[in-house]
Parts: structure tokens; C-alpha cells; sequence
């Protein structure tokens, strides 16, 4: 590793820098990849311009980034893990629990105490992988299926979560579906229903931009969020709210059918959000939470190299990642771009 191991830092509020980093120090269990594609997401935007996502708080410089592929460069020393020259996807999670706090064995993505690469919710940060060269233990890294390459292979992460989410609405095979919000994880979401059966897919967006990617990735209409009257008269027998916005949220229960479910993946602001809880009550409608994801990556990856799902119209623009701040000037403006990349 005689390259320069670069890496994208949040040093706080408006102070993303790009860093030469010393070559990282692998565990026993660890294997240095290198990586290729980074994608960047809005919690690593959330860094950027607030220097907290969320509740998660940045204390000190934390390299961003979970969104990533790579290729082994030097295998675990405990011999777990794949060979030298091997592809490889990121998981990023560490499942943790945490004592007296109850959840399901089976549903990880729920342990009260997980962390998650490039995340500020504990103290030290969990550090990201946006770098040339990182250390990442051999249980998160999924060898890509032969015929799928790095690149198709980018958006892996993302597409698990808009899996999961598709997963929690239950079967969609021949039913009607709402998707508020179109930007990458509700791009990605529209191509995995798209992919799962769905009878027709409205999307819902503020912006053109996401709109035409929803329908090249398969969405039957498409409405621009302003459009309250259009938007209530779907009826949909399932909605999807990706938006992150206590708006797109009404919009998601107002489009819903009597009876249907509303599946809330987009992450709102920490704290009280005005929402039609009146209109879930009368119309007996079931609210689900999706958060992050479990094992779905191995399915997505399967999917991705079987070439049942389609997501390439997501990725809109492409940076070296020693433009990162131009990459995240491009990705904060939904208008102009769905999902950015970084190549290392």
C-alpha cells in the first residue's frame, strides 16, 4: 500500500475536508479493502451541513461514508474472511445488545446498542469507510456474486434498506403502491417493488428530476407533492414515505386506502412531529417503522447480479473522491441528482 490513503473527514458544521490518512492497522479479524465506490447518503450530508445527524452528534473529525465496495487488498490474519483480490460488498452494521433492553433475536437492525460505519451516535464515533484504504472486520464483507462487478454492485447498501422496507410492507405482488419522496432510497424502493410484483407504482415528488428516474425505474404515474387533491385520490393499497418529512407523511396517509398500511422508512427529525393520527385511527390504517436493514444485502447482491434489479437510471453524477466537496455540494440538491458516488 505505497498509495496516498485518502479519506473523507467531517471535522464539524460546514468542514468536510479530504485528508491524507497513514495506512490503516487490521486486526486479527480485519481485512484491509480497498476501496472503489463510495455513495454518499443524507446522513453523511447531515454531518456536512449540521455537524449532527440527527441525535448523533459529531464530538470530533469522523470519516463519512457506509454507502461502499471494495476489493480485499490484504486478508484477515485469523484466516476468516475472503482471499486477497476478492470483491467484496459492505455490511455495515455491528449488531449490539444492550441489557434490560428487549428486541427480537431475529430482527438485528433493532439491537439498541449497534453501531454503524460512519456514524457519530457513540462516543468514539464508529469511523466510516470513505477512504482509499480501510480495515473492516471480515463478518461485514459479502463477496460479490460471479458477473456482478464493483460498480453494479454500488448501491448494495442503500437497495437493502429500500429492501427491508418493501419486506415490511408485506406481500406487494398484484397491489397498488404509493411512494412519497423519490430521491435514492425512494428510487430504490420503486425498483424493488417494481421487481416484487407491484401492479402500479405512484411516485410522489417535489422535484422533476426524481420523478423521471421513478418512472424509468418503472413507476405507472407520477405527481408532483404540491398536487395534495391528486395525491389523496390513489387510494393505494400501500404506501411508502421516503421522504423524511412530517409532509411526505400526511401525503403517505392521505393516498393510503381505508385498511392499508403506510410504511415509514424515511427517518424524521428526533422529537414531535404533527401527524394525521386521526385520519390512521378512522381509517383503521397500520403504521410500520423501517429502520436500516438485516441480511437482505445477500439478496440484493443476487438480485443485482441476476440482473432482476434494475437501479443504474439512480446514479446521476460521479465524482473522484478528491472532489468530495463538489460530490456534496451536487448531492444536497435533490432537484439535480439522485444518488452521487465517490471512486477512490
Amino acid at each position: 500500500m505505497n498509495e496516498t490513503n485518502l479519506a473523507v473527514v467531517a471535522h464539524g458544521k460546514d468542514d468536510l475536508r479530504v485528508d491524507e490518512l497513514a495506512a490503516p492497522t487490521p486486526a486479527p479479524d480485519e481485512a484491509v479493502i480497498r476501496i472503489a465506490y463510495g455513495g454518499i447518503c443524507g446522513s453523511d450530508l447531515h454531518y456536512w451541513t449540521h455537524g449532527a445527524a440527527g441525535e448523533s452528534i459529531l464530538r470530533e473529525p469522523m470519516i463519512l461514508g457506509h454507502e461502499v465496495v471494495g476489493t480485499v487488498q490484504a486478508a484477515a490474519a485469523d484466516g476468516s474472511g475472503p482471499a486477497v483480490g476478492t470483491p467484496v460488498a459492505v455490511h455495515p452494521a455491528t449488531p449490539k445488545p444492550v441489557e434490560g433492553v428487549r428486541y427480537p433475536e431475529s430482527r438485528p437492525n433493532l439491537a439498541p446498542g449497534s453501531t454503524y460505519l460512519g456514524s457519530a451516535a457513540h462516543h468514539p464515533h464508529t469511523e466510516g469507510a470513505f477512504a482509499t484504504f480501510v480495515a473492516l472486520p471480515t463478518r461485514m464483507l459479502r463477496t460479490l456474486p460471479a458477473g456482478l462487478s464493483l460498480r453494479g454492485a454500488a448501491l448494495a447498501e442503500p437497495a437493502s434498506v429500500a429492501w427491508h422496507a418493501v419486506s415490511r410492507a408485506g406481500d406487494v405482488a398484484g397491489k397498488s403502491v404509493l411512494v412519497v419522496g423519490t430521491g435514492p432510497i425512494g428510487a430504490l424502493v420503486i425498483a424493488v417493488l417494481k421487481r416484487a410484483g407491484a401492479s402500479s407504482i405512484t411516485a410522489v415528488d417535489l422535484h422533476e428530476t426524481p420523478l423521471r428516474i421513478a418512472r424509468e425505474l418503472g413507476a405507472t404515474d407520477t405527481i408532483l407533492a404540491t398536487e395534495v387533491d391528486a395525491i389523496a385520490a390513489v387510494q393505494a393499497d400501500i404506501a411508502i414515505e421516503s421522504s423524511g418529512n412530517y409532509r411526505g407523511l400526511a401525503s403517505a396517509v392521505r393516498g393510503v386506502a381505508r385498511g392499508g398500511r403506510v410504511v415509514m422508512v424515511g427517518l424524521l427529525p428526533s422529537g414531535e412531529q404533527p401527524a394525521l393520527i386521526s385520519l390512521a385511527i378512522t381509517r383503521e390504517l397500520e403504521l410500520v417503522g423501517s429502520f436500516r436493514f438485516a441480511d437482505e444485502i445477500d439478496d440484493v447482491l443476487a438480485a443485482l447480479a441476476d440482473g432482476t434489479l434494475t437501479v443504474d437510471p439512480i446514479v446521476t453524477h460521479e465524482f473522484a473522491a478528491s472532489e468530495a466537496l463538489e460530490a456534496f455540494s451536487v448531492a444536497l440538491d435533490a432537484s439535480v441528482s439522485g444518488k452521487v458516488l465517490l471512486r477512490f
